[in-house]
């Protein structure tokens, strides 16, 4: 892997599985529940001065990064229950990186996000918790990416995007990009 790849995928890229196995089921659901407590313990010491600090070149900031965890994971869970409630829907997709500009994901207290995932992430884990094998292979579609996404494949997305972006928030206190 390049340097550029390591800094942009530190923990790799993500493992495309449309169905798990009852091990990487329970996994998957300790990794999202777990998450928001190592970001918030992660992020109560990390330094102020290095809010503003990018990953990498041309990478979002730490703060745009916390943002964009929680519209990343409120859109996902909108779009479980989406696929859950009506037959393969058509998502409506969201540009990151204009959310990533507006005010609320740019110059806003990590903190408001970091609550925020801690209630959502409850629920997530709750709703993952209740479906049956059946449910887990009912998707949506992602008309950007011309795929269909099954619950299990979005679990395991999921589970994967909080560990790759905490793998960032880590590359910025070794080495900070302005």
């Amino acid at each position: 892997m390049t340097n550029e790849n390591t800094l942009q995928y530190p923990i790799g890229r993500f493992e495309w599985k449309t169905q798990l196995s009852a091990e990487e089921r329970k996994r998957a659901l300790e990794t999202l529940a777990s998450f928001p407590a190592k970001l918030e313990e992660f992020m109560q010491g990390f330094p102020a001065s290095l809010l503003s600090k990018r990953y990498r070149p041309e990478g979002w900031n730490v703060i745009q990064l916390i943002h964009h965890l929680a519209d990343s994971h409120l859109h996902s869970f909108m779009r479980c229950k989406h696929a859950l409630l009506e037959d393969t829907p058509k998502i409506k997709d969201y540009q990151e990186k204009d959310w990533a500009n507006t005010t609320d994901a740019s110059q806003a207290d990590v903190a408001i996000s970091i609550s925020l995932l801690k209630a959502l992430h409850q629920r997530w884990v709750i709703f993952f918790k209740s479906l049956t094998e059946e449910e887990f292979q009912r998707a949506y579609f992602h008309p950007e990416r011309h795929k269909n996404y099954p619950l299990d494949t979005v679990l395991a997305l999921y589970a994967w995007h909080g560990e790759h972006h905490l793998a960032h928030l880590k590359l910025v206190l070794e080495n900070p990009y302005d």
